[in-house]
């Protein structure tokens, strides 16, 4: 590559896309095009980004398979960040293949890491960490050494392991820092920041607190009952009941436990988990016939017995009782989570993240739009989605070896 090249690969590589630009936006050769589109993706003009680096792959001869492979990752990085997950990731794998061939360790170990993270944003979390040992560890720069720890504390997050996120956000940092890169800096602080923040409320004998995550995380490993209304599961540790695909039983579960040690009354039941004021015969039926599917799939952990009023929960062995609640008490509170990255989701992916239809996403957004707790950009089959203000800090892109590679 010559100087000028070589130069903008540097800037890009230190978080400098507008020094990058200067060096190259009047160039139309193969790898001027490619700079510039990283250059404009990670500006956040994402469209323009995507035609530039597909005009780089064209320009780019057989002969010069890295190169085009780089695309190829620097592209897929492009359609993550913009939320772009039901593409088919085959493309990307041969990428990966070709980079690992031809010894460009550190964009492989990138391309596996977009690999990971979209797993991640699917809610594919087993999954994602199984991968994480895959990863070429040695190969990673240090900018790519906090991505893969950030990735490594966006899964521990997750899984509500507060220890093992702590120590990844730490490693995460401190490879920031030594990479100099601002916006690396800021996205993994406010990462850092979640664990300090409010993550559910709990509903216990009346009273209601607010918890961080490190107190969700004890209250799961201790002996309560406890019904978590952020993921639709009863747990009583060891065991875990998911209810997500059984919503009227999860209403139930819930409307008891938050009555406990109390029971609650037929009427209310009805009323609240059917939406009826009416109730009628046929409605006590179908309550009773939900009262003991619910019996079934909580036995070992608790009974539910009928009262003269109505019906009452009885754990087996916990000694107490709780209903785990998001910290915001608004509907469609799964979306709202999904958006509060900051980045721009088209309803498909939401969709795919959350494993419902498209149509009740778009149900969900209007609702939301309406109170303004979301706004739309775009229009069309371009249209996405965003919690407002708009982000500040884009996703690093990595295309370019290091200066002097190929």
């Amino acid at each position: 590559m010559d100087s000028l090249i070589t130069a903008a690969a540097r800037s890009l590589a230190s978080g400098d896309p507008l020094g990058a630009l200067k060096r190259v936006a009047l160039r139309d050769d193969a790898h001027a095009l490619a700079l510039r589109g990283l250059a404009l993706a990670q500006l956040g003009d994402f469209p323009r980004a995507k035609a530039l680096l597909r005009a780089a792959h064209r320009a780019f001869g057989p002969r010069e398979a890295v190169a085009r492979a780089r695309c190829v990752v620097a592209e897929a990085e492009i359609a993550l960040v913009s939320r772009d997950l039901g593409g088919d990731t085959k493309t990307l794998d041969v990428a990966r293949a070709v980079l690992e061939r031809h010894g460009d360790r550190a964009n492989a170990a990138h391309a596996h890491h977009l690999a990971i993270r979209r797993l991640v944003l699917l809610g594919r979390v087993d999954e994602a960490e199984r991968r994480l040992d895959a990863v070429d560890s040695d190969a990673l720069t240090p900018a790519l050494r906090a991505a893969h720890e950030h990735v490594v504390a966006g899964i521990a997050l997750r899984c509500v392991r507060t220890g093992v996120a702590r120590a990844a956000l730490a490693r995460a940092a401190a490879a920031a820092r030594e990479a100099r890169i601002a916006a690396l800096v800021a996205e993994i602080d406010a990462t850092a920041r979640l664990l300090d923040e409010p993550a559910a409320r709990l509903v216990a004998n009346g009273n209601e607190r607010v918890l961080r995550l490190a107190e969700v995380e004890a209250l799961q490993a201790s002996d309560a009952f406890v019904v978590d209304a952020c993921r639709h599961v009863v747990r009583a540790a060891p065991t875990r009941v998911p209810l997500a695909t059984r919503p009227v039983l999860f209403a139930l579960a819930r409307e008891l436990a938050q009555a406990w040690p109390g029971d609650v009354a037929r009427t209310a039941l009805i009323e609240r988990v059917f939406r009826t004021r009416h109730g009628d015969e046929s409605h006590r039926a179908r309550l009773r016939v939900e009262i003991g599917r619910l019996r079934a799939a909580l036995r070992g952990l608790a009974d539910i017995t009928a009262t003269k009023g109505g019906f009452a929960l009885v754990p087996s062995r916990a000694r107490a009782v709780v209903v785990l609640l998001p910290p915001l008490d608004l509907a469609h509170a799964d979306v709202l989570a999904l958006l509060a990255d900051g980045e721009a989701w088209s309803s498909s992916a939401l969709a795919l993240a959350l494993g419902v239809s498209a149509r009740t996403v778009q149900r969900a957004l209007d609702t939301l739009a309406a109170d303004r707790h979301v706004q739309p950009v775009g229009h069309g089959r371009a249209r996405r989605w965003m919690t407002p203000p708009v982000p500040g800090f884009p996703t690093l892109l990595l295309l370019t070896a290091a200066p002097g590679g190929d």
